[in-house]
């Protein structure tokens, strides 16, 4: 049986928001926002430092208190949907699904307070 996730989803996301730039390399910026369909997930649109401006969109959704899936929704480089099959872009997508586990890892404190 798959527990389900006792927690609102504004205080989630007011918590990654909060959690997420801990995480992150300098100079990154991340907007975390409710999934209006799915009450345990959350967009999570990471903007990637330097010149490149490449644009991460991820969905996340709790698939118990403890274990966050992770989705890489689109990438754009300068407002342009880009291939992500590239070696360098496919690195980057991974240290940021990576980074996504860690904050929800961080986050165990309220969304498994038991």
């Amino acid at each position: 049986m798959q527990e389900e996730l006792n927690i609102d989803q504004n205080t989630l996301v007011q918590a990654w928001q909060q959690q997420l730039p801990q995480f992150l390399e300098p100079g990154d910026s991340a907007q975390v926002l409710a999934d209006e369909n799915d009450p345990q997930g959350i967009r999570v649109s990471i903007n990637a430092a330097g010149r490149q401006f490449y644009s991460f969109d991820f969905y996340c959704t709790y698939m118990d208190p403890r274990e966050v899936k992770v989705e890489l929704v689109d990438l754009e480089r300068d407002g342009e949907t880009v291939n992500e099959q590239n070696d360098r872009l496919q690195e980057l997508t991974g240290d940021y699904v990576r980074h996504l586990h860690e904050c929800a890892q961080s986050l165990h404190r309220i969304t498994n307070p038991s």
